[in-house]
């Protein structure tokens, strides 16, 4: 009986430490991927600012779905290899529900494999060459057919 009792109030006491702890991390985590050493560093130092001054405003909001947004800085160091190896960080040890990163298409291209195989979510914030596709990554800039056909319409038309 004494026995039962111990393994009853150990299951509680032990929910409640759980319930406890996802109460208290209740935030959803941003994975923040670009340089900020090496060459690529005066382009993407940037961009990591822009990032953490958009979460640091949601926040002042309120936050995002109720919940507050946490930032989770990485340095891939203009390191292409280890844009890959950051993204897997973020992803599988950080647990964050999405990055914004990446400045370079090798940087994307690195990356896209990690976050194909742990269904990560990535913001890529620059213009692209096109003919790529992931469920896995939002492409915000645009692609070669989005800034020449305006152009070559503005010519034709205005030349």
């Amino acid at each position: 009986m004494k026995l039962k009792k111990l393994i009853i109030a150990g299951s509680i006491a032990a929910t409640a430490l759980m319930t406890t702890a996802t109460y208290a991390t209740d935030n959803i985590k941003v994975g923040v991927l670009h340089s900020l050493s090496g060459t690529m560093a005066i382009s993407e130092t940037t961009l990591k600012d822009t990032v953490l001054m958009m979460i640091e405003e949601q926040n002042s909001q309120g936050g995002l779905l109720g919940k507050k947004l946490e930032a989770v800085v990485v340095d891939p160091a203009s390191n292409w290899p280890l844009f890959a190896e950051k993204g897997r960080e973020l992803l599988a040890n950080e647990k964050v529900d999405v990055i914004f990163g990446s400045w370079t298409s090798v940087s994307r291209k690195s990356v896209l494999p990690v976050l194909e195989e742990l269904n990560g979510l990535m913001f890529y914030p620059v213009q692209y060459e096109g003919e790529e596709s992931s469920k896995n990554v939002f492409y915000t800039g645009a692609a070669p057919n989005q800034q020449a056909i305006p152009a070559v319409n503005y010519l034709m038309d205005d030349m």
